[in-house]
């Protein structure tokens, strides 16, 4: 019997290819009298390359920029700093969020999030997809000092859940960090793949919308 449902956040409830692109072209507007000696589509492309879906911290990433652009107006410190303050006006709802959420309340299952990331900035992106609420726990690796795929992570989460690993499901976008660590502790695994550049792992289960979820829990607790 499915009791809970634990999420990764970005390319899984975040979408984060979206929330990056909005993003990053508005610094661009923004910033224009810094940036404007590079082309915008060249700007966007390249922070989208060095920020390898989200896997790199901002800090290096406009280190490379200031580098290979000659950026001299504006300081690495600074458009990091923007980018923290900023990016949580951009985040992208992957669709039928809220309603999968509220469809699987509903059901009485519990909902957590477990992410990798730093504790602020990842709040900051849940409050502002307005998700918070509907989470029994959340749990971000800078303040559990743990990251996926760590399977004391997975283990802690439950823990505070008080549900076992057997009765639980994981959603996630990354084959190792996500499905494979998920698994490897007794959980469910559904695969959320958020690009086609992925090697599929061995999952229990694949869903491209997140409502999909519902039918996978009918068929398990049937």
């Amino acid at each position: 019997m499915i009791k809970a449902v634990l999420f990764d956040l970005d390319g899984t409830l975040l979408n984060r290819d979206a929330s990056v692109a909005s993003f990053i072209a508005e610094q661009y507007e923004r910033l224009r009298p810094s940036l404007g000696h590079i082309p915008k589509a060249l700007y966007k492309e390249r922070f989208i390359e060095l920020d390898q879906r989200g896997y790199v911290w901002k800090d290096k990433v406009y280190a490379q920029l200031i580098q290979e652009f000659q950026i001299e107006r504006v300081a690495m410190e600074f458009l990091l700093e923007d980018y923290v303050a900023n990016f949580r006006f951009h985040c992208v709802p992957f669709d039928g969020l809220e309603s999968m959420l509220e469809s699987l309340k509903a059901q009485d299952l519990k909902l957590g999030i477990i992410s990798n990331g730093k504790h602020p900035f990842q709040m900051g992106n849940i409050d502002a997809l307005g998700i918070a609420h509907h989470m029994d726990v959340i749990l971000i690796s800078e303040s559990e000092n743990l990251r996926k795929p760590d399977p004391e992570i997975f283990y802690r989460a439950l823990g505070r859940l008080s549900v076992e690993a057997a009765e639980s499901i994981f959603v996630g976008d990354h084959p190792v960090n996500d499905i494979d660590a998920a698994q490897a502790v007794g959980m469910f695994g559904v695969w959320k793949p958020s690009s086609t550049l992925d090697k599929a792992p061995l999952a229990n289960a694949q869903i491209e919308e997140l409502d999909e979820l519902n039918r996978i829990i009918e068929i398990l607790n049937a």
